[in-house]
């Protein structure tokens, strides 16, 4: 995005512990030039993205140009802040690196036992692990070093502050991608369920990997200013920036 800064002036500005300035780009500049054409329905049509496509594919496609990249950026809060879309396989892979923890989840009771930095310890399976975070809405540790395989059906074991021996039984060790996230009912709305008893039927699991799948589908819509007047609104937004 070097040509979309570009424009921004510069500034006096001292960095940290420095005790001299340096000129820098005054990126706190904001314009609503673009959100004033984002607020115009006329102004602006659909794109739907291709796997595969960069924003300065989607630029030249649609201006000819691949410096116009940053509009989309601009123009999407759900890009700017998540991410541009990206190929199954890629999402595949960053789900790997974003949701690496293994999850015991239990229809034990928690509210009472097993906090967090407790070491854990598998009665049949002999695995270890420290709890690293917990979610009591849907029964679930969050397992730092982690070391053996635990097994669904065993009991848990660990030793409190106070010397006493909590258990739980594990109803299932997985990797946090494929941990459920939430359920949800019917009409797609986040439900509530009692982690002692479980979701039942009428409820959809959403894993972490399902919905950082849903919304790489939904980032693949784009709201786009129209080629006939993008030259027009990039001019001014550069002439609202130097001003």
């Amino acid at each position: 995005m070097s040509n979309y800064f570009q424009f921004f002036p510069t500034i006096n500005y001292k960095f940290g512990d420095e005790t001299t300035n340096a000129r820098f780009k005054n990126i706190s500049i904001y314009t609503d030039v673009l959100d004033q054409v984002a607020d115009a329905i006329s102004s602006y049509e659909d794109y739907f993205i291709i796997p595969g496509e960069r924003p300065d594919h989607v630029s030249d496609k649609l201006y000819g140009t691949p410096e116009y990249h940053w509009t989309f950026y601009l123009m999407n809060d759900n890009i700017r802040e998540q991410r541009w879309p990206v190929t199954d396989s890629r999402l595949y892979d960053l789900s790997l690196e974003k949701y690496s923890t293994k999850v015991i989840t239990t229809r034990s009771k928690l509210t009472d036992k097993l906090k967090i930095a407790q070491t854990l310890s598998g009665g049949s399976s002999g695995a270890t692990a420290t709890i690293g975070k917990r979610n009591l809405d849907l029964g679930q540790l969050f397992l730092e070093n982690v070391s053996g395989t635990f097994i669904a059906g065993e009991n848990v074991n660990s030793t409190n502050a106070n010397g006493d021996i909590e258990t739980i039984t594990i109803f299932s060790f997985t990797d946090q991608y494929n941990t459920v996230h939430h359920y949800e009912n019917a009409d797609g709305s986040y439900a509530d369920i009692d982690p002692e008893v479980g979701p039942g039927v009428l409820l959809t699991e959403v894993t972490y990997f399902n919905r950082l799948e849903k919304l790489n589908t939904a980032n693949r819509r784009l709201k786009v200013i129209k080629p006939t007047i993008i030259n027009e609104v990039v001019r001014a937004f550069r002439d609202a920036v130097r001003s």
